[in-house]
């Protein structure tokens, strides 16, 4: 049974199937999945589906693109929900300096907040990172000068990076990116990350895998970026679907 590591069900592209959606994951081999919020309206939502399905989860974080608008109010709400029984992850938070929708500083001021809240609540981050790879690691030393507990999501950086992230103590998370023809760098980089360090999921309703491109991505999906990792490390699903179960269970707490 695999675990959908990254995905959004609780956004409006779900709100005519949502139950369906839970449905087809689950006859697929998704035995569950960790839903991602962004701010305390998502949250609320998110939780909702966590409170609903026994192998649903939710974190609590807000995406760097809404760090310039972030309210300490807001912050403060989400901090409440650190200790309720079905939050796992903080996040996603991060840096995305790809779009920089939010100014850089206004982002890393957010990231380090939820590293705090990381660091009290010791809960694992879920980080966004996109082409920021040094303010990152400097705000994350910052807080954790040791090793620290967490994943890079949809991970699409160099293998330079992946290995740094990996002594730092992260885990490697893939999405449907690592199943495209063009992806063959990140495919690379998929083959070396060890294999109790690596995750998978959807980040759905984005970047659905192969064959599926194109269409609305949803939990069931990750069974076809498993499949691709599978190959590229010569190993059986099986073996992929076993061990990334394991990892997702032990860092984020699941039953």
């Amino acid at each position: 049974m695999l675990i959908d590591t990254h995905a959004h069900i609780e956004g409006e592209e779900f709100d005519q199937d949502r139950d369906e959606v839970a449905s087809r994951a689950f006859e697929a081999g998704v035995n569950g999945w960790i839903n991602i919020s962004n701010g305390t309206e998502s949250l609320k939502k998110s939780l909702a589906l966590a409170e609903k399905y026994d192998s649903i989860y939710s974190s609590v974080g807000l995406h760097p693109h809404e760090a310039e608008g972030a309210k300490q109010e807001e912050l403060d709400a989400l901090a409440k929900q650190v200790n309720h029984p079905k939050v796992v992850a903080i996040g996603e938070t991060g840096l995305d300096y790809y779009y920089e929708n939010s100014s850089k500083e206004a982002q890393q001021k957010l990231l380090l907040f939820f590293l705090k809240l990381a660091k009290e609540s010791g809960l694992p981050l879920s980080i966004h990172m996109r082409d920021a790879e040094e303010d990152f690691l400097r705000c994350v030393e910052e807080v954790f000068p040791d090793q620290v507990k967490g994943v890079i999501h949809c991970f699409t950086s160099t293998l330079e990076f992946a290995q740094t992230c990996l002594k730092k103590g992260f885990y490697i998370s893939f999405s449907g990116i690592v199943t495209f023809k063009k992806s063959v760098d990140l495919q690379e980089v998929a083959k070396i990350v060890p294999l109790d360090r690596l995750l998978v999921e959807t980040d759905a309703p984005y970047l659905t895998p192969e064959p599926f491109r194109g269409k609305r991505n949803e939990p069931a999906f990750v069974v076809k970026t498993a499949e691709k990792i599978a190959a590229l490390k010569e190993i059986t699903l099986e073996e992929l679907t076993k061990q990334t179960t394991k990892n997702a269970q032990h860092l984020f707490g699941l039953k």
